[in-house]
């Protein structure tokens, strides 16, 4: 199979002697190249530029002769590459070890013979040719990962403000959907809140994961949105609730777990466990399921040690803020009858940090 000529090349030609300058430029110009004409080694590498394809450089030169050339070539990494031919009438073994030490690629030898720089001149094109389309290749390739990189980034930047956006409103929702049953039992919204922020706290203090520490602050402030289901007059009544009236009162575990099981996000299926798990001791003796020890789940053990305590130090309708003192008496009393004696402890190791959330967010 005959090979396609090699044609249209930009070629450096670099001889003191005009007369092989001349020659060699009639031969590239019959093979159908583009020759570019240097005196000396200097002139050459004031010329040289990346649209040079190759270069034809003889040795023997005033100044820097061709092996001083070749190696100036080789040292500025744009041409680290680029073919050299040496052209001379040296034909030692010597003076060819040293044209490939200072970065020849290969020779002609004078006098010079039009075949002779045919063959070697289209093998060294042909393969910079290769060289030069995968550099390309290359460029392009990067050039599209960048591209596509930047728009992937785009889209997960507008992904990621959708989500935000989403993500503001969805908790809005939440907020005033526990608002509107914290207001229903005349409670404020700083009930809400606080029970959150510290239910996140005894998450960290506890060592669970940072996306379940925020996870309780968003979830657990739902654990009471099952009293939009029972009367006002029962969650209003100042005195004694009846059997009766209790037995109505405690089915708000159940109600708001019903309300939030109905949407499959994770935020509202941990709400929903907080809403039925709250009000579970660790004896069995709580409600809806009467449930004991480690089978109620963790997040609802958490809510009933801050849930307790945000409500003995809160006024409600049928009472005055027990003092501080008075209120982890009867915390303390409740340890491992109601309350997780483990999770206990660690609320009142870390007592400080509680009641600054308290402070911070009075009613």
């Amino acid at each position: 199979m005959t090979s396609i000529p090699v044609r249209g090349k930009r070629i450096l030609v670099v001889d003191d002697d005009r007369l092989n300058r001349r020659v060699l430029t009639g031969m590239l110009d019959s093979l159908g190249h583009e020759a570019v004409q240097a005196a000396s080694g200097q002139e050459a590498l004031d010329l040289l530029d990346e649209s040079v394809d190759l270069v034809l450089l003889d040795v023997m030169m005033p100044g820097l002769d061709g092996f001083s050339t070749a190696r100036a070539i080789r040292r500025d990494p744009r041409f680290a590459e680029l073919p050299i031919i040496i052209v001379t009438a040296l034909a030692s073994r010597e003076d060819r070890l040293a044209a490939v030490e200072a970065g020849a690629n290969d020779f002609i030898t004078k006098p010079i013979d039009l075949m002779e720089v045919s063959v070697r001149t289209a093998s060294l094109l042909r393969m910079k040719e290769s060289r030069d389309a995968l550099r390309r290749y290359q460029a392009d390739l990067e050039e599209m990962v960048r591209v596509r990189t930047r728009a992937l980034e785009v889209a997960v930047d507008n992904l990621r403000e959708q989500q935000q956006t989403t993500t503001a409103a969805y908790l809005e929702a939440i907020h005033c959907l526990s608002s509107a049953a914290e207001y229903k039992d005349e409670e404020t919204a700083a009930h809400i809140v606080r029970i959150g922020r510290m239910s996140a706290l005894m998450a960290r203090r506890l060592g669970l994961p940072k996306e379940e520490a925020e996870l309780l602050l968003t979830a657990a402030p739902m654990h009471d949105v099952g009293k939009i289901g029972v009367p006002d007059a029962i969650l209003l009544k100042p005195g004694k609730l009846t059997a009766e009236e209790w037995k109505v009162m405690r089915q708000h575990a159940e109600i708001g777990a019903r309300i939030l099981s109905q949407a499959n996000s994770v935020l509202m299926q941990a709400g929903a466990v907080i809403a039925r798990s709250h009000h579970e001791k660790w004896d069995g003796s709580g409600y809806p399921g009467g449930l004991s020890g480690e089978a109620i789940p963790l997040y609802g053990r958490i809510c009933a040690v801050v849930d307790v305590f945000d409500a003995l130090t809160s006024r409600r309708p049928y009472k005055e803020p027990f003092s501080l003192d008075k209120a982890l008496e009867i915390m303390r009393q409740g340890r491992g009858s109601h309350f997780d004696p483990g999770l206990l402890d660690l609320f009142l190791a870390h007592l400080p940090e509680f009641l600054a959330i308290k402070d911070e967010l009075r009613d």
